[in-house]
Formats: structure tokens, sequence, C-alpha cells
């Protein structure tokens, strides 16, 4: 089967600026609190209940932040450039490369997912199917916590982190994001917009949706 071109220009913009990426990165979540308020409240209503997955895990920031917090978690990301980074900077964790749109995980097999920033790349039509995947591996009660840029576009990228790159990247209306979480068979608990933070240009959302028991 042929690879999506979208996937294949995000894994290959991803594998380019991941180090470049990691450290401009690597303190973010020191300035964000809103940020650290979100993965804290999620942290908390999973509780030790089981493996959580950071999906779309980047060089692992937050898969180790989510650590800090007492949660079982490991890290996917597409882009191998992305997993070297995070396993050099979380040697105590584990990182796997793979896809949202096909994980390499059992049915009911986590207790929470967090898919930050992760779903902007792919093409708004295509993301009923990567969310309904996303629901396949929740457990019963399962969480899965999503963040995105607020809007409803497709941005082209031309440059980023330092290096010249070339991707799209989607800006969501949270009302569509909900509705795909509904039709996956997710219920949602919780939406929060909130408004740009220097230099970020959109109001960005956090999305906190539940697996039924």
């Amino acid at each position: 089967m042929t690879e999506p071109a979208f996937v294949t220009e995000t894994r290959t913009a991803y594998d380019t600026v991941a180090d470049s990426y990691a450290e401009e990165l690597r303190n973010l979540l020191d300035e964000s609190p809103w940020d650290r308020a979100v993965l804290t409240t999620f942290a908390e209503l999973v509780g030790k209940t089981g493996l959580v997955g950071d999906l779309g895990c980047g060089p692992g920031r937050l898969t180790g932040y989510l650590a800090s917090l007492g949660l079982d978690v490991f890290g996917v990301d597409l882009s191998p450039g992305m997993i070297d980074a995070a396993r050099r900077a979380h040697p105590e964790l584990r990182f796997e490369v793979g896809s949202l749109a096909a994980l390499a995980l059992a049915d009911g097999s986590l207790a929470g997912a967090v898919a930050w920033y992760s779903l902007i790349h792919t093409p708004p039509a295509d993301l009923a199917p990567v969310i309904a995947e996303l629901a396949r591996v929740l457990a019963p009660g399962g969480r899965l916590l999503t963040g995105f840029q607020v809007g409803d576009e497709r941005r082209r990228i031309t440059r980023g982190y330092g290096h010249d790159v070339a991707l799209d990247a989607y800006r969501l209306p949270p009302e569509f994001v909900a509705g795909l979480c509904v039709e996956a068979g997710l219920v949602v608990e919780a939406r929060v917009v909130r408004e740009p933070q220097p230099p970020e240009k959109t109001p960005q959302a956090y999305l906190l949706a539940r697996k039924p028991a």
C-alpha cells in the first residue's frame, strides 16, 4: 500500500528538525502553566490505572513530564529522528517509531492516550479513522487528551526550527474534533480554548474525552 504523501512529508520534515526542535522546546513546559494544568489534570484522572501512550511524542518532553507525575508512560512517533532524540533525553523510558493511523497496540490496551499537537498534520478529511484508532486502543474508562491550534485552515510550512521543510499543518475547530471523538464512541468531558500567548498566533484548544466503561 502506497503511503500518503502527507505522511512522508511529515516524517521527512520532523527528521530534519528533530535535534533543533528538541533543543528549542526542551523547557517550554516551564513557561506554559495552561499546558501543565491540563496535563496534570489528565494524569490525576488516569492515575495508576494502566499504561499511557504519548502518541506523536516528538523528542519526549511530554513523555518525561507525564512520567514525573507518576504515569506508566511510553512514546510513539512517526519520525525516527524524533525517537532518537527522545531516547537520548529519556533513556529510562520506552519509545517506538509508529503511526497514529495504525498503532501496534492491542484493543483496549491503554488507560490513557495523549495526542498533543500530533493530529495537526493529518488532513481533516482523513482524521476520523485516526481518532477511531486512538479510541480502539483505549480501555473502557480510558481517556484521550489532545491539543491543537484553533481555526479552520491549512498552512503550508516551508521553514521551521532553522531548517527548510515542506509540510502542511491544519488549524481545527474544537467542535469538529469533539464530533469526531463522539463518532468514535468517546464521551467528551472537557473542551478548553485559551487565547494565544506569544509567539502563538491563534487560540489553542485542549480536548479531553473518555471511553465509556
